[in-house]
């Protein structure tokens, strides 16, 4: 895969990605998800990361699977049917993809530049926060095919705005702008088309000065909580407690505390 097709750059301490195939709308191979499933876990793993933000280049944020090459696009490759070969296709290709954003132990951030389409909507929506330009759109199209939705589509909707209002907006496939989107609780803020990347820049310097390990912590917790009882829940933010007093960044948060002034945190 050209290197262009996934833009990737460093800017101290905030990574950002760019799906960068604008004349197909950021459609995604399968090459440039497996690059992007790369990068996120290479940011993961990089203490000098501390935050990741996710765009699109030109007008598009990401139109979905480019299916130029068959109906499996990103999802994987395509061939004589085999029973069960679907399923296998969704669990190493878009489930995969998706599932890298919800897992990357750094804050995701993401730039809505444009629209967001198929799994490029699941793409946006498992980022974890999400500023949208005022011409950004979501618009899940499965059923307009005769398809069921994958990438995660249900999982995340029905959590981001309940099951009624997730059937809605998958039955039917309708575009959600993007103010209709933050009125719906699935994105965070919109912006005028200019001011997008003044105010990603803004919060990403944010999330990039804040308690790196604290935040993943933070993420685990959130994104299990309405998939676990309320006992399990709260072993679990406990045992993230204990992990999290062990950091340099939770030590000097105490410190600024009892001596009054700001935190300094470094990201360990």
């Amino acid at each position: 895969m050209p290197v262009s097709e996934l833009l990737v750059e460093s800017a101290g301490a905030v990574r950002r990605l760019t799906l960068n195939r604008p004349d197909a709308l950021n459609a995604i191979t399968a090459t440039m998800r497996e690059r992007l499933i790369a990068e996120l876990e290479a940011a993961s793993a990089d203490p000098a990361v501390r935050v990741v933000v996710l765009t699109g280049a030109g007008r598009a944020f990401c139109s979905g699977a480019d299916l130029s090459g068959g109906a499996g696009g990103a999802g994987g490759s395509t061939g004589e049917r085999v029973a069960g070969g679907v399923a296998r296709m969704l669990r190493r290709g878009v489930q995969r993809m998706v599932a890298a954003v919800l897992d990357c132990e750094k804050p995701v951030l993401c730039a809505l530049n444009g629209v967001a389409a198929g799994v490029g909507a699941q793409l946006a929506l498992a980022c974890d926060l999400v500023v949208a330009a005022e011409n950004a759109s979501l618009l899940q199209v499965f059923a307009r095919r005769g398809l069921v939705p994958d990438g995660g589509a249900a999982y995340l909707l029905a959590r981001l705005v309940g099951p009624q209002r997730a059937k809605e907006l998958l039955f039917f496939g309708d575009k959600v702008r993007a103010t209709e989107a933050e009125r719906l609780g699935l994105v965070n803020r919109v912006v005028p088309a200019e001011e997008l990347e003044k105010t990603v820049t803004e919060w990403a310097e944010r999330l990039a000065a804040g308690p790196t390990r604290a935040f993943a912590l933070t993420k685990a917790l959130v994104n299990a909580s309405l998939d676990a009882d309320r006992a399990t829940a709260f072993a679990a933010e406990a045992v993230a407690q204990e992990i999290n007093m062990t950091t340099a960044d939770a030590q000097e948060g105490v410190r600024a505390f009892v001596e009054r002034r700001d935190a300094r945190f470094e990201g360990r």
